[in-house]
């Protein structure tokens, strides 16, 4: 058994560790709930541009599946984008993600995969398993980014898809639900499929300067970059809540750790002051 010396400076460790965890605890939730607020603000414009695009697209009719950003590339590959996290002590947040990944990779059996990837987490488990990264995306940090960070990438993987290399783009995030539940996703970015922009609302009868086309041409890309700002909203979101939930638990489990280690200190101190009285007793009686 640990004498009362260890026994104290494995109390004081355990005291530092909940005072870290803690404090950390209190990052994560003034995070969350900034992230939160900037996720649901950005939802009304991202249903807004969707339902932009659906009225448009409508308007358009058959028209609309010619187009370049809505036709499957002449290429085989594919490109996905990965949203994962630069830091860890976020729980099973990052693990999460790449288990669902290796699933839904499993299951589509893609051929040729190109990977762009937001998180440093990300790209050493795909470096690990010895998959190119194509592009680690690192500017601006992943918790500084904002909407023209997604807009650059929007650009950078629609080039590449208009210049033929990918058949489809997709992107794989963690969608937030809750502050306890939040779910990898896959979703398609290219081609933009129909049925993501329906919105199942009637084309309003009105005149557009210019022309449906044009504005629609233009409005596309500003849907890409909307549904890549909130995808990575997202992500952040749901990594602090994971990150806040894993810091609390290492709390609580710092916390019953060190009434533990005191009960047996306080056990093991009384111990020995029994002793040294029984010894006490012992030395006297000895005496007479």
């Amino acid at each position: 058994m640990a004498s009362i010396r260890e026994l104290r400076g494995r109390i004081r460790s355990v005291g530092s560790i909940r005072q870290i965890t803690r404090a950390m605890e209190m990052v994560a939730s003034t995070k969350l709930r900034r992230f939160q607020e900037k996720a649901v603000a950005s939802r009304p414009y991202a249903q807004e541009i969707a339902g932009l695009v659906s009225r448009l697209a409508s308007m358009l009719g058959d028209s609309v599946e010619g187009r370049p950003l809505f036709r499957r590339g002449e290429n085989e590959g594919v490109a996905v984008l990965l949203v994962s996290s630069d830091r860890g002590l976020c729980g099973a947040y990052n693990s999460n993600v790449f288990r669902k990944l290796e699933l839904w990779l499993a299951e589509k059996n893609f051929g040729t995969v190109t990977w762009y990837v937001y998180g440093r987490k990300g790209y050493q488990y795909l470096q690990r398993r010895g998959r190119e990264v194509e592009h680690l995306l690192v500017e601006p940090a992943l918790e500084q980014v904002d909407y023209r960070a997604a807009a650059r990438t929007a650009r950078l993987v629609t080039d590449a898809f208009l210049a033929g290399r990918f058949r489809e783009v997709f992107i794989f995030y963690t969608a937030f639900e809750s502050v306890v539940r939040y779910v990898p996703t896959a979703a398609q970015l290219l081609p933009v499929e129909k049925s993501a922009i329906d919105t199942g609302k009637a084309t309003p009868d009105v005149i557009l300067e210019p022309d449906a086309e044009t504005i629609f041409d233009r409005l596309v890309p500003r849907y890409l970059e909307t549904r890549i700002y909130n995808a990575l909203l997202e992500a952040l979101t749901s990594e602090y809540a994971s990150r806040r939930v894993s810091m609390k638990n290492a709390t609580d489990a710092a916390r019953d750790m060190g009434k533990i280690l005191k009960g047996i200190y306080n056990r093991k101190r009384q111990e020995n002051i029994t002793k040294e009285l029984l010894d006490i007793v012992g030395g006297v009686e000895a005496l007479r």
